[in-house]
């Protein structure tokens, strides 16, 4: 993306690009039966924070926290529809400058995406075909981005199930 990516204070730092910042892994990867662990924080902008781009077997899917002028919360894509417009939207108050602890669990039976402790996402994996929009594609096949925003991100623990 544009803007810079940095590390300070053990937080990895997603400048404000136009329009997107992020970072991806390129090592070894699971696809399946996983969970990923983090806290995000907008620190910057009105848009999404946190698009956690993940694998579902050999397809990708994005979970957007903060998206579509900053409150909403969802998988884009499913069955081709983003985020805002498919069974997994939810709005919700998202504050600047606050830390929230997201997870995502993936399994052959469900996907699962929690934020504190509230479950938000809770879809059958069969039930969906996945993609991703464009925008996000160089977070593939594992990844973190920012939409417009500067985004801090601590505690980053995939583990397998």
């Amino acid at each position: 993306g544009e803007g810079a990516v940095r590390i300070d204070n053990d937080n990895l730092i997603l400048e404000m690009g136009n329009d997107l910042t992020g970072v991806h892994w390129r090592g070894p990867l699971v696809k399946m039966n996983y969970e990923i662990t983090l806290e995000a924080m907008r620190v910057q902008g009105h848009d999404f924070f946190c698009g956690l781009t993940f694998p579902v077997g050999d397809d990708p899917c994005t979970l957007i926290v903060g998206g579509w002028g900053g409150a909403l919360v969802g998988l884009s894509s499913l069955n081709g529809y983003d985020a805002s417009e498919n069974d997994t939207t939810t709005a919700l108050r998202l504050e600047n400058d606050r830390w929230y602890r997201i997870r995502l669990r993936v399994t052959e039976e469900r996907i699962q995406a929690f934020i504190d402790d509230t479950r938000l996402i809770n879809i059958a994996t069969g039930d969906y075909e996945y993609s991703i929009r464009y925008e996000v594609e160089p977070s593939q096949p594992l990844g973190f981005a920012s939409w417009r925003t500067t985004a801090a991100l601590r505690h980053i623990k995939l583990k397998k199930l």
